[in-house]
């Protein structure tokens, strides 16, 4: 069902934003990477992003489909009842208005009017994408590439087609099937706005 649309949009604003990705690249080895998200450029896809942060959505999640020259995936919550949630709040379509370069963020999809919670930062320049719907709604800042970088990558695709998740494990298990089956995935502490605090406890789930 459809529960997102153009005056919810509008209700979150239309100024761009920084916000801060803290994340663990590797045990023991954590990093952070700017971001600014642009409601211009897709304005129900800002929105919902802007909703998953004040919900404090991203805490523990795992960038869990890294493929090196194309982009890397994440937005499944850690926990399954939570991401179970979400799967039913889908956003309907923005238009491509940015294209799907390197550094910029587009929520995935599974087909139209279908975006909920998964996104991707983009490696390259797949302006391939931009026909098929994906609208980007931020990019990363300055050389906060370098950092995106370094995500663990050596899974590869998804099963079965290669190394990394099943996507449906990950929403009917979480992050227990993860830390287990695919322990090295990058992951994300915490995303707050750009000189917020940071939370006490903004660690893995």
């Amino acid at each position: 069902r459809l529960v997102f649309a153009a005056g919810l949009a509008a209700a979150a604003g239309s100024s761009s934003y920084d916000v801060t990705f803290e994340v663990t690249l590797a045990p023991g080895e954590k990093a952070s990477f700017d971001v600014t998200v642009h409601p211009e450029w897709a304005p129900l896809g800002a929105a919902r992003f802007k909703e998953l942060l004040d919900s404090d959505f991203f805490g523990g999640a795992r960038f869990f489909r890294v493929i090196s020259g194309f982009m890397a995936q994440f937005g499944i919550h850690a926990k399954p009842a939570i991401a179970g949630e979400w799967r039913d709040k889908k956003s309907v379509d923005d238009p491509v208005k940015e294209s799907n370069k390197r550094g910029m963020i587009s929520f995935a999809t599974s087909g139209k009017d279908s975006r909920t919670t998964q996104m991707f930062i983009n490696f390259g320049d797949n302006a391939n994408l931009d026909g098929m719907g994906f609208a980007p709604f931020a990019v990363v800042k300055g050389d906060g590439m370098k950092i995106v970088d370094r995500l663990y990558s050596g899974y590869g695709e998804g099963a079965a087609s290669g190394a990394g998740p099943e996507q449906g494990r990950i929403q009917g298990e979480g992050n227990k099937y993860l830390k287990k089956a695919l322990p090295k995935l990058s992951y994300i502490n915490a995303v707050r706005l750009t000189g917020a605090p940071a939370k006490a406890g903004g660690d893995e789930l």
